[in-house]
């Protein structure tokens, strides 16, 4: 115990040695409060694009922890971890270096919805966490806690307009200008612990909450709608109390599958990685819960929890009589705890561990820290836009849980997103933007911003329309090259690699093409490929490996100077394969909802004033919302297709009343230099 407490006071000593990370100048362009996932993505993105950037955070050696389940990725989560990578974020190297236990959910499915997933060592991802951040350039790192924005008057042609001028720390009172903030509060945004019948301020435990005067500004000041949500945490366990010989061992992958595209392999060997162990619930812990509910005040609170990753108390309310399933995570390669998840409570610490020994294999069970509840303040994410600003005040950007959503990887996606537009604004750059035809984060964003939430936000695959084109294994290709050429948060060291894993597939499947042979001399060739009597008379090798027992490796034994070079991503050209078919059909269905999709509502639109076929439901709920796109319409609540159609109408008239407008002013101005020349020449003879 002695040398980890020294190894981690090194570590703190390491990180805040630096002198970087300590000196603050009293304008930048872009501040980032809070150093979570949200905040660190969104830090290093701002940098990258090209804005001195500041991260204010209330612990530098908390930078870049992983408060809950020390793990990433996962079914749809797995898929954001990709993107956020494809765009040069931190989140997937970092998860390659620490992770110690990696595997690939929901392989019975087809690929385009694996889910990439790692249990990660806790001290290892935030250490590269921190070293990735003090070393970028351009951003600097503070300790200290934000007592309120600086916000200037509105602007008196815009009523309601705010600008956000900078901020206001708590300590000293020194303030700092910026052009641009992003708030990543997290659960700390009037954040509140709650352990059986107490209470305490805080957004995790062993740190307070965020100043009572930012959420003054935001409600108050701002006049931003806020709202209550809740989560919690499961109680650590002391490693060597569990019994695993009555839990079912759950070994990693043999072969573990990197997050980053610039990895070829993770730092943890396959024979290094740690097993997990699955257990069930049993009827004592039903029993335990329901004989504790008068003592749990969190359970009863009206604030609305995570529907797909519930407290045990929720579980056992929602589904009486089921059993429920219990993980026991490692938490890291040195750490002596265990992560239970599926078991987050908030009931007294005494009635935590007469639950916990209810489970067979935690029947001797020892409880290193209790479990606990945490309520917190959103603000409603329908009032920003698809840049992640608010669109009331400009200046001011969200990312996280602050938005209503829950976990590591959506946080980071966010934070990723808020980072490139917010240093694109501050640098007087137009936004970026990302549709959900076209990426996971685009879908969360659209999601947020035009539906809301009424409950913590979690992605799956289910919510993107495009899955089979939105695969996990062509995220480089889908964004890397826009990251860079477009968006400017992509380096060109990870540029050169995309263009040359674009142009090497795109000759593989070239290669592929070329091989072509009548489906006869196919079949002698590979009799226990079972080709289809009705396929056409000729096919190609590309054609071939939509066959589930043909791959690449045996196409490149037949041809091997043709096909050998291209091994290396022999596991890619079958996907892309597979899904091809599927693609060409989705991305002409692609192409027509973009050209409706992007369509630009006006930012002054007014909805009342529109024709009478439109409800006054669909009024209200779009003078609210005020949504940018008429996408972004589609997807809210109570618009039926006849108001999209009404919409769209108005939209196009005004265009075309613009465009006649135009000519006629055009035509007047040709007549009026006619007339003018005509005078000259008279003149001038």
């Amino acid at each position: 115990m002695l040398t980890k407490k020294l190894r981690r006071l090194q570590s703190f000593l390491s990180v805040v040695s630096r002198p970087a990370s300590h000196r603050a100048k009293q304008q930048y362009d872009v501040v980032v409060v809070g150093g979570g996932h949200a905040g660190t993505e969104a830090a290093a993105a701002a940098a990258r694009v090209g804005a001195e950037t500041l991260l204010v955070t209330q612990k530098i050696h908390t930078v870049g922890a992983l408060s809950c389940n020390p793990s990433l990725g996962g079914v749809g989560k797995g898929h954001l971890v990709k993107e956020v990578d494809a765009l040069d974020g931190l989140c997937g190297r970092a998860a390659d270096r620490a992770g110690i236990h990696f595997s690939i959910l929901n392989r019975r499915k087809g690929p385009a919805v694996w889910g990439p997933r790692a249990q990660l060592d806790r001290q290892r991802y935030r250490d590269f966490i921190q070293s990735e951040l003090l070393s970028t350039p351009r951003l600097t790192v503070v300790e200290g806690s934000v007592e309120e924005l600086l916000v200037a008057e509105p602007n008196p042609q815009k009523p309601g307009q705010h600008r956000v001028t900078g901020i206001r720390l708590e300590n000293g009172d020194q303030q700092i200008s910026a052009s641009a903030v992003i708030l990543t509060t997290g659960t700390f945004l009037s954040g509140s612990l709650f352990v059986g019948q107490t209470s305490s301020p805080g957004g995790r435990i062993g740190d307070a909450p965020s100043s009572a005067g930012l959420s003054h500004t935001l409600r108050e000041r701002l006049g931003l709608r806020t709202g209550r949500l809740r989560t919690g945490t499961p109680p650590r366990i002391v490693k060597e109390s569990v019994d695993f010989c009555l839990a079912k061992l759950h070994p990693a992958d043999s072969h573990p599958t990197p997050f980053s595209f610039l990895n070829t392999h993770t730092h943890c060997k396959p024979d290094e990685q740690l097993p997990c162990y699955l257990t069930l619930t049993t009827p004592g812990v039903e029993r335990v819960v329901r004989e504790s509910l008068h003592l749990n005040c969190h359970i009863q609170q009206d604030a609305k929890g995570p529907r797909y990753c519930p407290s045990i108390e929720s579980r056992v309310l929602r589904f009486p009589g089921r059993q429920h399933q219990v993980w026991l995570e490692p938490e890291g390669v040195t750490s002596d705890l265990l992560y239970p998840q599926g078991l987050s409570m908030t009931m007294p610490p005494d009635t935590q561990l007469r639950l916990i020994r209810e489970i067979p294999p935690l029947h001797r069970a020892e409880i290193h820290t209790p479990g606990y509840g945490v309520q917190y303040d959103f603000v409603c994410p329908t009032q920003l836009s698809p840049a992640l600003q608010v669109k009331s005040t400009q200046g001011l950007f969200l990312a996280g849980q602050i938005n209503g959503t829950t976990g590591y990887e959506e946080a980071a996606a966010q934070g990723l997103w808020a980072g490139v537009n917010a240093a694109r604004s501050a640098l007087s750059m137009p936004a970026a933007a990302l549709s959900r035809t076209e990426s996971y984060i685009g879908v969360l964003i659209d999601d947020l911003s035009s539906r809301g939430v009424t409950e913590p936000y979690r992605m799956f695959t289910s919510r993107a329309e495009f899955r089979t084109s939105l695969r996990p294994d062509n995220a480089d290709l889908r964004l890397t090259l826009k990251g860079f050429e477009e968006v400017g948060c992509v380096s060109s060291l990870r540029y050169k690699e995309a263009i040359r894993v674009r142009d090497t597939i795109q000759d593989a499947i070239a290669a592929l093409q070329a091989v072509s042979l009548p489906t006869s001399t196919w079949r002698r060739r590979f009799p226990a490929c079972n080709i289809s009597e009705n396929k056409a008379s000729v096919l190609t090798a590309m054609d071939l490996l939509l066959y589930s027992d043909m791959s690449f490796d045996m196409l490149a034994s037949e041809w091997p100077e043709r096909l050998s070079p291209y091994a290396e991503f022999s596991q890619r050209l079958k996907i892309e394969a597979v899904y091809r078919p599927h693609c060409d059909k989705q991305k002409k269905e692609i192409e027509r909802i973009q050209r409706e999709e992007s369509m630009v509502l006006p930012d002054d639109m007014d909805y009342w004033s529109l024709p009478v076929s439109l409800s006054r439901e669909a009024r209200e709920t779009l003078d609210r919302v005020r949504p940018s796109t008429l996408g972004a319409a589609t997807r809210l609540e109570g618009i039926t297709p006849a108001a999209i159609v009404t919409l769209l109408n108005y939209v196009r008239f005004k265009e075309r009343n613009e465009t006649k407008a135009q000519r006629h002013k055009s035509n007047r101005k040709g007549e009026r230099e006619e007339d003018l020349f005509a005078t000259n020449a008279s003149l001038q003879h």
